[in-house]
């Protein structure tokens, strides 16, 4: 009686109940990279795509999905935590790499050997001397996985994290390239989320060897682009992309049907963000930020079509609220499924900030049908000359055709200075390209949204408001990153209790038979949620984090 109601303690600590654990469902993620709903069943049938076609059959189609940021990382963030990136420090791409985890090397240890990548330790124009970092969170704002996990779900990421930190051995169960539902222990419910890499931008020149499947000749243009075989090729090659992810989505659907899963399992599938090409990725506009989103609900379901507004921070959410765990109150994302769905939305939220080597500050707010931008810094280019995205052909004759002078008058506007603010009607102008915010017609619509952008990001905490070398100080002071103190324990009568002075920590433990096994970040660590009873004989490892600081040492209690 007393381990019962010490295990339903800590999922209310959680606000998990008793009573929401009895039918937890199991949800899989399929994420592809860098496309926006340039599929069917948004109307354009450029790209051969029978699996997503089948799965939409079956699905709610979400016609109005906005990822936070037209990059991977800040965008990833955002779904990971539930909250936007100006809010919690994740802003700036990208921060680091995966690499300030326990048992792997700092940045400060590779640079004291002359190591190091001299592109990602330069990383912003303004302030020369910022290095990678991991980002430090606030302790309140944890990965949405944790949840699941403190309610038993066995969750599993294979393989991409990019959350602008290094992802916390209390957010997976497994997190590598074998993670898989099929290693769950029998009876658990899972969460597996399944990354798909072949749209990235970088498949538009690595995937050169492969043949063509889309016809050039039939490819649309938008017409911020130029119209010329380099550009059309380039289309090709990413609708020849997503033709390969689609068979690579029809792979994992095969094998949910083969456990003879597919029938019960929630499905979500979703872009981390819009289009991978120029003038598309990295922007604020409706290429860069709307993305497909479809879910398919467990039992038998036919195709629904949805304009409600989605925010990838309202992803982490929906997933707990589908599995009845209701999220975190002070978060910015809402669930818009399941039994603590919200009120549908009003308004989604866009940032920009630093990309690469270049930086900048612009926020957007868009509602149904319009689309509000506000520009921080309007006297610099819509364009950043980022070296990455010059592997791109089309982007190195789009330059070149700019220097000739051979760009017409949308094409030559990315790369002129940007006005205070932007306004566009999205339904009539897509590709937004008539601002309307000097337009005294819309003045009404104006105001409305500079509200709202007012209420976001100057009202409440935006981190973008902090210079980057500055902001890496706070998370980083002395740039030396936080180390998260050691674990302790306290025996009480017959469990073990854990626990860790540093503020937003969160515990992972192995139990062993011996005392001087060696684990590493791979081994099968379990969140610690509840005392652990007491096992003559046994020891327990354990590590502790909080996100963004360096993991403590691990360290053995006898139990």
């Amino acid at each position: 009686m007393r381990k019962a109601l010490t295990v339903l303690f800590f999922l209310a600590l959680l606000g998990i109940s008793n009573a929401q654990v009895k039918t937890p469902p199991n949800i899989v993620w399929i994420v592809c990279e860098d496309i926006s709903p340039t599929l069917s069943m948004y109307g354009d049938s450029t790209a051969k795509t029978p699996n997503l076609d089948a799965l939409a059959s079956q699905a709610i189609v979400y016609s109005n999905a906005f990822a936070t940021t037209g990059v991977c990382g800040p965008s990833r963030s955002a779904i990971i935590t539930g909250m936007l990136p100006t809010s919690i420090g994740t802003q700036h791409f990208r921060t680091g790499n995966d690499v300030m985890s326990w048992g792997k090397r700092t940045y400060q240890e590779k640079a004291s050997k002359g190591e190091g990548d001299t592109k990602n330790d330069v990383l912003d124009v303004q302030h020369k001397n910022v290095r990678e970092y991991s980002a430090v969170i606030p302790e309140n704002i944890k990965c949405f996985t944790e949840y699941l996990r403190a309610a038993g779900y066995y969750c599993t990421n294979n393989q991409k994290t990019d959350y602008q930190f290094a992802a916390p051995l209390s957010a997976w169960d497994e997190n590598d390239p074998k993670a898989h539902w099929r290693n769950a222990p029998k009876g658990k419910p899972f969460f597996s989320v399944f990354n798909i890499g072949d749209t990235h931008e970088s498949r538009l020149w690595l995937n050169n060897n492969l043949p063509l499947t889309v016809d050039p000749a039939k490819v649309p243009v938008p017409p911020y682009l130029v119209d010329n075989p380099i550009a059309r090729k380039d289309i090709a090659r990413h609708y020849s992309n997503i033709e390969v992810m689609d068979q690579k989505v029809g792979e994992i659907i095969e094998q949910l049907k083969k456990d003879g899963l597919y029938e019960s399992t929630i499905l979500f599938f979703y872009s981390d963000h819009g289009g991978p090409l120029p003038h598309q990725k990295r922007e604020v506009y409706e290429y860069g930020l709307r993305a497909p989103l479809m879910i398919k609900l467990a039992g038998n379901a036919t195709k629904q079509v949805t304009n409600r507004l989605v925010s990838y921070t309202d992803l982490g959410p929906t997933v707990l609220s589908l599995a009845n765990i209701q999220p975190p109150k002070d978060i910015d994302g809402m669930a818009f499924l399941g039994k603590y769905e919200a009120a549908p939305r009003k308004y989604v939220f866009g940032t920009s900030d630093r990309f690469d080597e270049f930086t900048d500050r612009i926020r957007t707010v868009r509602n149904e049908n319009f689309l509000y931008v506000k520009n921080y810094h309007p006297e610099w280019t819509k364009y950043k000359d980022v070296n990455y995205r010059k592997k791109v052909p089309m982007m190195n004759d789009m330059l070149a055709l700019r220097d000739q002078n051979k760009l017409n008058a949308i094409q030559m506007s990315w790369f002129q200075t940007k006005e205070k603010e932007e306004l566009y009607a999205i339904k009539k102008d897509p590709n937004s390209l008539v601002n309307l915010a000097n337009d005294p017609a819309y003045s009404k619509e104006l105001q409305e949204l500079r509200t709202q952008c007012q209420m976001q990001f100057e009202h409440k905490k935006d981190y973008g408001t902090i210079p980057e070398s500055d902001l890496i100080l706070q998370m980083w002071p002395n740039n030396v990153q936080p180390k998260t103190a050691s674990p302790n324990f306290e025996r009480k009568q017959n469990h073990m209790a854990l626990a860790c002075t540093t503020k937003g920590a969160s515990l992972s433990y192995i139990i062993s038979d011996t005392k001087d096994k060696k684990w590493n970040l791979n081994s099968p660590w379990l969140l610690y949620t509840k005392p652990i009873a007491l096992q003559p004989g046994k020891f327990i490892y354990v590590i502790a984090n909080r996100i963004g600081y360096q993991d403590s040492e691990m360290v053995v209690f006898e139990l």
